[in-house]
């Protein structure tokens, strides 16, 4: 067995293992996985013909059915590439490979025994005066397969170096052979359209994986979100009439980041992962509060010094208990984020606040965030142990405490779009008030 006869079969394998891969794949619909069945069914029966033509065992009693074999083979081949367009997703390619069927049987039928294209003797196969018809339609299709491919080039970004040399080298290989060595031509057209369609099914297959994981991530976030959300609600319900506090200040949150970040503050810290965890992860700033007793934090008047101590506890005892909810459920980076909003969000830029009375840059930006998001909701509604304050008395404080209780660059921040948080207070306001 000579290399070419060793080709053909390991291609023909190569592709009935193809069809079995796209028959039981679920990311194909059944006109998807008929292109492809089709194409690559149409490349096993070429390279089969080709192997049994040209294997070296030959007897004129197989003159005839060689013969129709051949001529079917010759009819099929340029097909190749309008199948493998319809795979691809190209439109009206079946009329178009029934054409060409049609038109390359009509000349081998009329051709065939005349001996014109090619024919078989005692010898065994030959060519004949006018075999350049064939060669023609080879050409032509496999110029068509590369047409396909620019059309379609778009829908496919995982090709990576190896493949793409994978295909320049059976090009190569195939023209060498067919132009110095008059290699058949039917041997190059196979491998090479076998090649392309190994290449490019392989990068849809991944595409459609990537679009089905990128789907999962995209669930499991949204779970995660709602799961974050919902827990911080039921702890929030504990100390307010409605809840809504959660809402706002994750809108808050979610402006002013944004806001900071196009103002180019922190860029070492702000970005654009940055800009995805604090809205998502800021309704976990109070989550300490599971702890504290209900009769301190319902209470309608003003707390004693032991009881300010006990409503304290929820800073420091706020990131463990975020550790322990969101490490099944979040990576280590959304663990940390949500600890520095829930233990850190009472500190202050003096150095005055709890429970580690960290100063300035020892705080992290997100808890500076939530700091100014969460004293400016609680100045703006209602609680069982006070009445809301004007939104813009709530401003002119937030103001007042810029660089003591705040950031001063982030209050700068905040106050340049004041219209905003005020659109959001009105939409999203306490309906018990």
């Amino acid at each position: 067995m000579n290399f070419y006869d060793a080709a053909t079969l390991i291609l023909s394998i190569l592709m009935i293992a193809m069809c079995v891969h796209v028959l039981n794949y679920s990311g194909f619909d059944k006109h998807q996985k008929g292109w492809f069945v089709a194409t690559f069914s149409a490349i096993v029966f070429c390279a089969l013909a080709e192997y049994a033509i040209h294997c070296g065992y030959y007897s004129v009693i197989f003159r005839i059915p060689l013969t129709i074999l051949t001529v079917l083979q010759f009819a099929t081949a340029p097909c190749f590439a309008m199948l493998f367009a319809g795979a691809l997703g190209m439109k009206h390619q079946l009329k178009i490979a029934l054409a060409a069927f049609a038109f390359c049987l009509t000349i081998g039928i009329i051709c065939a025994p005349f001996g014109w294209v090619f024919y078989f003797d005692e010898a065994g196969y030959h060519r004949g005066p006018a075999f350049l018809i064939y060669e023609i339609t080879y050409f032509a299709s496999l110029a068509y397969i590369f047409v396909v491919l620019i059309l379609t080039g778009k829908k496919f970004r995982h090709r990576d170096l190896a493949t793409i040399v994978m295909v320049l080298i059976t090009l190569v290989a195939g023209i060498i052979p067919m132009t110095i060595f008059s290699i058949h031509i039917a041997y190059v057209a196979v491998g090479i359209v076998a090649v392309l369609c190994y290449v490019f099914y392989n990068d849809l297959v991944q595409q459609d994986t990537s679009a089905e994981l990128l789907k999962k991530q995209a669930e499991i976030s949204e779970m995660q979100a709602q799961i974050i959300a919902r827990l911080a609600n039921l702890i929030e319900s504990r100390d307010t009439e409605t809840g809504q506090h959660v809402a706002r200040t994750s809108a808050y949150v979610k402006i002013l980041a944004e806001d900071a970040f196009k103002e180019g503050l922190y860029p070492e810290i702000i970005n654009e992962d940055f800009l995805k965890l604090c809205p998502l992860l800021a309704p976990m700033h109070d989550v300490g509060k599971v702890l504290v007793p209900d009769y301190i934090l319902r209470k309608p008047g003003k707390l004693t010094p032991e009881e300010f101590e006990e409503i304290k506890k929820h800073a420091s005892s706020g990131g463990d208990i975020v550790k322990q909810i969101l490490k099944d459920i979040a990576d280590e980076k959304q663990v940390k984020f949500a600890c520095d909003i829930a233990s850190y969000h009472h500190e202050r830029w003096d150095g005055k606040g709890y429970p580690f009375k960290l100063k300035e840059g020892d705080i992290p930006v997100s808890a500076r965030i939530m700091a100014i998001a969460d004293v400016f909701d609680a100045l703006v509604s209602k609680r069982c142990y006070k009445n809301p304050i004007p939104v813009e008395e709530a401003f002119e404080i937030i103001k007042s405490e810029s660089g003591t209780h705040f950031d001063p660059k982030l209050v700068a921040v905040f106050l340049k779009h004041k219209e905003k948080y005020s659109e959001i207070n009105a939409a999203i306001g306490d309906k018990a008030e």
